[in-house]
């Protein structure tokens, strides 16, 4: 596993559009139509990565604890399931279900969406307002598989609390660390 940072997509960027097949239920989800009335959480994560696995338990909870604030939350996996079988569609429904997602888990097979966000680890999160520009993008929290520390989610709870009641969000953010996406 190659240690890779997020790319840090300046802040304000409007969130590229997308139209993906959710792997739970095989139905079409686009950005439009999935954003929440407050802001928008958009997770890239895959199923076999060891920095994705370490948060599932803290991304599943998430979700729980925003949606019914107005903060949807979608997840994208872009990674090649050629090469990376672990990441087919069939296994990401399993990972869904066994996690208790309670979000769509989309596949980018053609890998546009995640060079559209660039993108560059699993996992990658950015935050867009109601207006889908980007008001955060970084790390969850300090912790990584291995080093002591426990999953808070404390950094993205930031953010999304400060969006939330319409609070100044820190522009100093720590990108996120993980495996590379698996390109083509």
């Amino acid at each position: 596993m190659a240690l890779t940072p997020s790319n840090m997509l300046p802040l304000g960027t409007k969130a590229p559009d997308f139209n993906l097949i959710n792997t739970v239920d095989n139905t079409m989800v686009s950005l439009e139509a999935s954003k929440g009335s407050f802001g928008t959480l958009i997770m890239f994560i895959c199923n076999h990565c060891p920095f994705v696995k370490h948060v599932n338990s803290e991304l599943s909870q998430l979700a729980k604890d925003y949606t019914s604030k107005g903060i949807n939350t979608i997840a994208i996996s872009s990674n090649d399931a050629i090469n990376y079988p672990d990441d087919a569609p069939a296994l990401m429904k399993e990972n869904a279900i066994a996690n208790d997602f309670i979000f769509p888990y989309l596949y980018d097979e053609t890998q546009a969406v995640a060079k559209a966000y660039d993108a560059a680890c699993t996992p990658d999160f950015y935050i867009f307002d109601k207006d889908l520009k980007l008001v955060y993008r970084g790390q969850l929290d300090n912790s990584r598989p291995g080093n002591g520390i426990p999953v808070t989610g404390t950094d993205l709870r930031a953010a999304l609390d400060a969006l939330l009641h319409n609070q100044p969000i820190n522009e100093i953010q720590k990108p996120s660390m993980g495996c590379n996406i698996k390109w083509k």
